[in-house]
């Protein structure tokens, strides 16, 4: 079994049964217990789970919910979101990350000829009667509090589509242009949003420079081009154009 399945099915397990030893994993995926403590260390290296004696558990994310950060930086989100509707030729398929700037792309998408994919509980109830827009909303487990789609279900329904521009959220891009979220449940499901698309959008205002987080999603080299209402910092700008990223100041 490749590595990157083991560790698929190893964050499936966590998030389904909770805490997990080094002998049950071993078992369940028929590796060596010394794999499984390999895997474990790079999970963890990633923040998507914590090591502890003879096994690991899920790591609890402290994410604000969606209605406590909806009315935040209302300015500069709309900025970025009008920005980001007018990259979008009709006809595309759209994939909207979580979170309320997707929400707010989802607003400036209205009445358009466009297919629109989600997890996005938000974007879902702002499309749903538009009827010149295909929605197609992912299962998975709500998380109604972030208003959010998760899980296996998320992840296996997005391995079945192609997005032609998916617009990412993140709570934090750090100076060597990494890209972290505080909720490590989130982040598989992110990691498939990438996969599945043409083109990967970043869509940061100024205060997740560097903002938070302790859980990886990305590298600078997985992004197309980040969409942000202020100037980067140096460092930051320079990972992100070695890496061959374009940043848009809107």
């Amino acid at each position: 079994m490749l590595p990157d399945r083991r560790h698929e099915l190893i964050l499936r397990a966590l998030r389904a049964d909770g805490p997990i030893t080094v002998t049950v994993l071993a078992d369940q995926l028929g590796a060596s217990q010394a794999t499984i403590r390999r895997d474990l260390l790079q999970l963890e290296d990633e923040g998507l789970l914590k090591r502890v004696y003879g096994g690991a558990v899920p790591v609890v994310g402290e994410d604000d919910p969606f209605t406590d950060v909806a009315g935040v930086r209302v300015e500069a989100k709309e900025a970025i979101a009008a920005w980001c509707a007018a990259l979008v030729r009709d006809g595309e398929t759209v994939l909207l990350d979580i979170g309320t700037t997707a929400h707010r792309v989802a607003r400036q998408l209205r009445g358009r000829a466009l297919t629109v994919i989600t997890s996005n509980l938000a974007v879902y109830e702002e499309l749903q009667d538009d009827k010149d827009i295909q929605l197609v909303l992912l299962g998975g487990v709500v998380r109604r509090d972030y208003r959010s789609l998760v899980g296996f279900l998320t992840e296996d329904n997005l391995r079945q589509v192609r997005a032609d521009v998916l617009f990412l959220g993140t709570s934090g891009v750090r100076p060597d242009g990494q890209i972290l979220d505080t909720t490590a449940v989130e982040v598989p499901v992110k990691r498939a949003m990438i996969s599945a698309s043409d083109k990967v959008v970043l869509v940061a205002d100024a205060a997740k420079f560097p903002g938070t987080g302790m859980a990886r999603v990305c590298g600078p080299e997985d992004l197309d081009v980040v969409v942000t209402n202020a100037p980067a910092d140096a460092t930051t700008r320079t990972s992100l154009s070695e890496a061959g990223v374009e940043v848009v100041e809107v």
